[in-house]
């Protein structure tokens, strides 16, 4: 069935509360320190790492009634929480909110909406769910004196002048790339979506996405476009090394999202919260599971797992007062992947080789900056990508978004926030000719407003006008050693889906019997590092927890890729020539 799940949820109070039994208790750690010690009946879960695994993974447990304790270094919600300016609020004001880049939740995200609409917020009947907006248009912005093309997304009243803008740029972007390579291109898009399964792990999983569309064979514009754009601005992926699966599930995903909504398949291609991550998601996600029983313990740093007789015995934690232990029946690493593979010690690989796995696995940069503005500037309503920025930049104006004001933030003044994302810290930039992770900070605001004013003011309109800025801050994940404000370092790198690494990288579900992963490197249906990978790991987690525990409670639901039916028989023929070793049909 089109939109189903791998299991089916029927979440009842009964099933919520019901038992969750589980095999028999860890022995007592042989390390000394302060111990958090669990009632040993089965039921006890530690969860380290607070973000947006960790609260997926202590939501689900915890409405079946496991007792949970989630263990933090940092901030809860991780990379997708809210970053208040320090310092910038002043007259009693709340400090400016900043984020990591934004927040957004595009049509074919569907674990994540499921949990949104189980956190209560105020009278709304679906809770935060509904503080989700749609955005109606995306926009791509060019340089050059070009002119943009934006797409419609939803219902939007245009203006003439837009629809004209839209035509104009419609053409001058299909012009640019030869009318033979676009099509060459939309058949070899053709060609993934009617792959199967088996072709898409055996064969497109060991290409480039730079390899698959045959970027080297084409003209500049086409390899900006195809072979580099979508890699870069959506994925933070380099097109040359990043798996043509990984981008290919993600381009096609986009396509049904806008094609097929008309279907009911994905409700809103693209949504946006209606203000500060924190604010309308999670503070409310912590304040139910606080209220539901979840235990937080914040400044604490994982230092290594204890493994007695191949399950884990406990977690050694540095914590504000020393080191401590902490002891209970279940285990779920939520972590990230250059965190967590840094536990797994030769006694952790013993019990799991497969998670050694983990070593090779890569990651890069993706981060943001926000620009505060002193007037409302809504220079799309949507995500802007600024297609010839060496930085791979995207940006949305927030404030059309959002229920939160921003003249009750900071000194008063400020009325809008242009919050970007940098997907490439690597090319040099256009006013100092150096990546970004090679400039100061002030020098990465420069760039980047230069950048964004290259595009969006080349045709003759003031469309970014200096004058309305008045602020800017960095994400504080990007940081410089003592005496060094050169060479940047990021405290919150992503995953990067390279060539070949499908394999490597684990189940959510370990073969150590007592431990469970809750992130977003373990193998998913979501595939790409992002909040819903996460979640869905964390689901996945949960019903291993559920098995090996032998618990008659619901399981989780785990929601598949949508694929339009049309395109089934197309990959069950596709099936049996890769079986018989010949390409996909349309494979010219």
């Amino acid at each position: 069935m089109a939109g189903g799940t791998d299991t089916t949820r029927s979440l009842t109070r009964r099933g919520l509360l019901g038992s969750a039994a589980a095999a028999g208790a860890a022995g007592a750690l042989a390390r000394p320190g302060r111990a958090h010690a669990a009632r040993r009946d089965g039921r006890s879960v530690a969860v380290l790492g607070g973000g947006i695994g960790g609260l997926s993974a202590a939501h689900e447990l915890v409405e079946r009634g496991f007792r949970v304790t989630v263990y933090e270094h940092g901030a809860l919600g991780g990379k997708a929480r809210s970053i208040p300016v320090p310092g910038s609020g002043s007259g009693g004001r709340r400090d400016l909110p900043g984020e990591h880049g934004y927040r957004f939740f595009p049509g074919f995200y569907r674990h994540l909406p499921d949990t949104m609409r189980r956190i209560p917020f105020g009278k709304n009947a679906e809770g935060v769910f509904e503080n989700l907006v749609e955005a109606s248009q995306a926009g791509f912005a060019r340089n050059g004196g070009r002119e943009d093309l934006i797409i419609p997304l939803a219902v939007h009243p245009w203006t003439p002048q837009e629809a004209a803008q839209a035509v104009v740029a419609g053409f001058a972007q299909i012009s640019n790339v030869p009318p033979e390579e676009s099509a060459y291109f939309g058949r070899k898009l053709s060609v993934f979506m009617s792959s199967s399964d088996e072709r898409r792990l055996g064969e497109w999983e060991r290409q480039s996405w730079w390899n698959f569309v045959g970027a080297d064979r084409f003209s500049d514009e086409y390899k900006r476009f195809f072979g580099a754009g979508i890699a870069r601005n959506f994925a933070a992926a380099k097109p040359e090394s990043a798996s043509a699966r990984t981008i290919g599930l993600m381009a096609e995903q986009i396509v049904y999202q806008n094609a097929m909504k008309p279907r009911g398949e994905y409700q809103g291609a693209d949504r946006v919260l209606n203000g500060p991550t924190s604010e309308a998601w999670l503070d409310p996600w912590v304040a139910e599971l606080r209220r539901r029983g979840v235990t937080f313990k914040l400044r604490r740093r994982v230092m290594g797992l204890d493994v007695r007789k191949g399950k884990i015995a406990g977690v050694r934690l540095r914590g504000p007062r020393g080191d401590e232990v902490a002891r209970a029946d279940w285990y779920f690493c939520a972590l990230p992947v250059e965190q967590a593979r840094k536990l797994w010690s030769p006694a952790v690989l013993a019990a799991d080789p497969r998670l050694a796995g983990t070593g090779s696995l890569v990651t890069d940069w993706m981060t943001g900056i926000q620009f505060y503005l002193d007037r409302e500037l809504p220079i799309l309503h949507g995500h802007v990508s600024y297609v010839d920025s060496p930085w791979a930049l995207t940006s949305i104006s927030q404030q059309q978004f959002w229920t939160h004001d921003f003249a009750k933030d900071g000194d008063g003044r400020v009325r809008d926030c242009l919050s970007v994302v940098i997907s490439d810290w690597h090319t040099p930039g256009i006013l100092y000719g150096k990546p970004a992770r090679e400039l100061r900070p002030e020098q990465i605001a420069e760039e980047v407003w230069a950048q964004i004013k290259g595009h969006l003011n080349d045709t003759g309109r003031d469309a970014l006008p200096d004058g309305a800025r008045k602020s800017w801050f960095l994400d504080p994940a990007i940081g410089y050693r003592p005496g060094d404000r050169v060479r940047a370092r990021n405290a919150t790198p992503l995953l990067i889906n390279t060539v070949e690494t499908w394999a490597k990288r684990p189940d959510s579900v370990t073969g150590i019997h007592n431990l469970f992963l809750a992130s977003d490197y373990p193998q998913t249906n979501t595939d790409i590092a992002c909040m819903e990978s996460a979640n869905e790991s964390a689901r996945r987690a949960v019903n291993g927890l559920l098995a090996r525990a032998g618990s008659q409670v619901d399981p989780c639901a785990i929601f598949k890729l949508w694929q339009p039916p049309e395109f089934e028989p197309a990959k069950q023929l596709d099936a049996e020539r890769y079986a018989r070793g010949e390409p996909n049909l349309l494979d010219l």
